[in-house]
């Protein structure tokens, strides 16, 4: 008769903290010994605990290398839970100092640039209207980083817009805020001067564009293929908008924003947008969380008060 499967609750039962905590810092520093140090505790002791992992889950973790140690595929498996177990942990223990502090938890917000002023400014206002006491933080990238970021439970929600290698069965996406891409440039750009301004006259300018991958990107530089313009274009990379803004305000070159982030320059006399159709389309900007992880009660409160500002 064929062994009844162990359930996963009986296997964590035979998993220990200091096994999760090894696997972690095997899987980062690929070499046992300094693993063993960093936790205080000697090589044999560390060798006994990977030994005790590896029976419990029935496949060899790491494999013995002339300089160190190397994740097996099983390994790999492994060391991402660990990982993520710890940033868990940290984030439950971060909320319960903010509990004990007097505050009422905390949420970490990503977001892309383009959702800054008809979306993020907004809904965050209206939420810590009602929230005083909730601690955000926000951090403002492209959204291929932002979403790697969520996938490792780094941020609690996003932003952003879905990129090629996101997962429908691993992030639930939400549709937001859709709107056109412009091109901007300071004001008293030479290029403003003149009429009937064409893709081929914005080329032929220096470029502040975001790196590639984000979606803003890759979309942009396929618009100029499918124009037939190939030439090689001057950039500057980089995924913040105030650098994005202060290399147009002291330059000649131009940029990409979506149209509600250029309004906002144009209206401070920053920038002025082109008066150019650009050939590119955007997806949306998303509500983007983890399929399988049911959102603190300040996540859902900020999803809320998002929905409502839409």
């Amino acid at each position: 008769m064929a062994k009844a499967p162990i359930s996963d609750a009986a296997l964590l039962l035979r998993l220990r903290t200091r096994q999760l905590l090894l696997l972690e810092a095997l899987g980062r520093e690929n070499n046992l010994g300094r693993a063993a140090a960093g936790l205080g505790m000697s090589q044999p002791a560390a060798t006994k605990l990977l030994q005790q992992v590896e029976e419990t889950m029935g496949a060899r973790l790491f494999t013995r290398l002339a300089r160190g140690m190397e994740p097996t595929p099983a390994g790999e498996v492994l060391v991402r839970y660990a990982r993520q177990a710890l940033v868990d942990f940290g984030f439950a223990r971060e909320q319960v100092a903010a509990l004990r502090s007097g505050l009422r938890g905390r949420l970490r917000l990503g977001t892309v640039p383009g959702a800054l002023p008809q979306l993020l400014a907004p809904a965050l206002a209206e939420f810590k209207r009602l929230h005083p006491r909730v601690a955000v933080s926000v951090l403002v990238e492209t959204s291929d980083v932002m979403i790697a970021l969520l996938e490792r439970g780094e941020v609690d929600l996003v932003l952003g817009r879905p990129t090629e290698r996101h997962s429908d069965e691993e992030l639930d996406i939400e549709p937001l805020l859709a709107e056109p891409q412009v091109a901007v440039v300071r004001t008293g750009h030479p290029l403003l001067s003149q009429g009937g301004i064409t893709l081929e006259d914005l080329v032929r300018w220096p470029w502040v564009l975001q790196p590639p991958g984000s979606p803003q990107r890759s979309r942009f530089e396929s618009a100029l293929r499918e124009a037939g313009l190939h030439s090689r274009l001057d950039i500057t990379e980089t995924a913040s908008t105030v650098a994005t803004t202060v290399l147009l305000e002291a330059s000649d070159m131009a940029a990409i924003m979506p149209a509600s982030l250029a309004a906002h320059y144009a209206r401070l006399g920053v920038l002025r947008v082109v008066p150019l159709e650009l050939p590119l389309r955007v997806p949306s900007i998303h509500l983007i969380t983890r399929r399988h992880r049911e959102l603190s009660p300040a996540a859902q409160g900020f999803a809320h008060a998002l929905r409502a500002a839409g």
